[in-house]
């Protein structure tokens, strides 16, 4: 079957309650599906020995005390019962539709990895698992009120075990490690697998408080820059517009399209290159990137 595996945040307040409908909701997949929780933070002991989950308290960790990727994917990889892996960020809850991906995948019996897009919405409360339906209401929930993020926001991924045997020391927590994990499948000519049209991956929204500067912190922060460079620049940063097969109700089918993705990231390093070249100017005539991205048709800017 598939073991699911995660590091929390600490199990307190709006992220206890999100971090335990996730985990739940990966519970009820099926009874064979294994859940592994990785780190010591307050409340992970407790709620592994609530759920039955294993607890893994010791994780490697960088000089500013954040953990490092390679040693979680490894270490699961090493004690998991399974052939197949899934590591979810602790925020996503996964229903039925995910299991079926998960399956049509496994009968190809090669080397794999599927992943897909995740649909935002928001919860406050926890989640009503004892509703005969509720996997139906979790995902009218996120087709009426959600919204699908783009090909770059990927918070799943689930591989053959023996896919990553070597990492740098990225670290989870920052941005540019989960698009190098596509990247790295692609360099080992493993399928990857595109599931965004069978799977609803539910993101519970969420603030960014556990870093003292925010959303900005985690994308832009020094150890943020640090992983970009670590990874071997944007060229090994991929996006499911890198995957090289869709899942669809047949099965899975070569996805041609991906083709043009190396176009797309050029554009968009010509862009960038832009905005960084221009900024002095650009400022100083009070010609901000967001007026910069308007001029230029880009309806949601990066920052």
């Amino acid at each position: 079957m598939l073991t699911i595996f995660s590091t929390p945040k600490p199990f307190v307040g709006h992220i206890n309650i999100i971090q335990r409908n996730a985990i739940k909701s990966w519970t009820l997949l099926h009874p064979e599906v294994e859940v592994i929780l990785f780190g010591d933070e307050a409340g992970a002991a407790e709620v592994c020995q609530e759920f039955g989950l294993r607890h893994e308290p010791e994780v490697k960790r960088n000089e500013h005390g954040t953990k490092l990727l390679g040693h979680i994917f490894t270490r699961a990889q090493q004690i998991t019962r399974h052939n197949y892996l899934c590591y979810a960020n602790c925020d996503i809850m996964f229903a039925s539709d995910f299991r079926c991906a998960f399956e049509q995948i496994s009968s190809l019996r090669k080397p794999i990895l599927m992943s897909g897009q995740r649909w935002d919405v928001d919860l406050t409360r926890p989640w009503d698992f004892s509703t005969p339906n509720w996997e139906q209401k979790l995902t009218d929930l996120a087709r009426l009120s959600g919204r699908q993020r783009p090909p770059e926001w990927i918070d799943y991924f689930l591989f053959s075990r023996g896919l990553y045997t070597s990492f740098p020391p990225l670290v989870i927590g920052r941005v540019h490690w989960d698009r190098w994990l596509i990247w790295k499948a692609r360099s080992e000519g493993v399928r990857v697998v595109n599931a965004s049209n069978r799977v609803k991956a539910v993101h519970q929204n969420h603030d960014y408080s556990y870093h003292k500067a925010g959303a900005e912190g985690v994308w832009s922060d020094g150890q943020a820059q640090e992983n970009l460079i670590l990874a071997g620049g944007e060229g090994h940063l991929y996006t499911l517009e890198d995957a090289t097969y869709l899942l669809t109700p047949r099965g899975v089918r070569y996805d041609f399209s991906h083709h043009l993705s190396s176009i797309r990231r050029s554009r968009r390093a010509l862009w960038f290159s832009f905005l960084n070249t221009t900024r002095p100017m650009r400022h100083r005539l009070g010609l901000r990137q967001g007026f910069c991205a308007r001029a230029a048709g880009k309806s949601d800017p990066a920052v």
